[in-house]
């Protein structure tokens, strides 16, 4: 009895032993994994103004400096951010975090919080004009690159642009129209491949 029992007793422990062998040898080959894995990011970029342009190249470009591999997917509007001639606008219509405040003048002039009702600066001529030229000042003014150098930047950190060859058709563009930068010309299903395997997603 007392055998079996010293048997069994030496059993548990061999097990014990090999599960702690086991943990261990695993955490360090997830790690091991982990250190060779280098991070990937899917962007969809779906809008073609002013504003919107920033999220994308603003969000790759960080990427792309911390080593990940980084791909933009440039649908509809947001083949706007791959012409030759960036000519792209901000609108406050229907967006309530527009205006924003002034980008001059006196300090308590630039506190002022405009509250501009959407009927006003639909109806007031070169509102829009007027919008985009604070909100470029306002950028200026607090040293942010522009959508050019962004995207420049990006294009030197290999971020892959690719363009949604549906879209090209659907708005009658050509090739010639877009910077000879772009990577791939493909859809909705290579895109979806891309997302994925990609650890990040986003949608803009």
């Amino acid at each position: 009895m007392a055998i079996a029992e010293a048997v069994a007793a030496r059993e548990v422990s061999e097990r014990e032993q090999f599960n702690v062998w086991f943990r261990e040898e695993h955490e360090r080959l997830q790690k091991e994994r982990e250190a060779a894995h280098t991070p990937s990011m899917a962007i969809v970029a779906t809008k073609g103004t002013l504003d919107w342009a920033y999220p994308p190249f603003i969000l790759s470009t960080t990427a792309a400096a911390l080593g990940w591999n980084v791909s933009i997917f440039f649908s509809f509007y947001g083949l706007e951010l791959l012409r030759n001639e960036l000519n792209l606008q901000v609108s406050p219509l229907g967006n309530p975090a527009m205006p924003m405040k002034m980008p001059m003048g006196p300090v308590w002039f630039r506190d002022i919080n405009w509250k501009i009702p959407n009927v006003v600066m639909s109806n007031l001529p070169g509102f829009e004009s007027l919008t985009r030229n604070l909100f470029l000042t306002t950028l200026d003014n607090h040293g942010v690159a522009s959508i050019k150098d962004l995207r420049a930047m990006a294009m030197e950190a290999d971020v892959k642009f690719i363009a949604c060859q549906m879209t090209v058709e659907l708005f009658g563009y050509e090739k010639a129209d877009f910077i000879p930068q772009i990577s791939e010309w493909s859809g909705a299903t290579s895109m979806l491949a891309l997302a994925r395997k990609a650890d990040v997603t986003l949608f803009i």
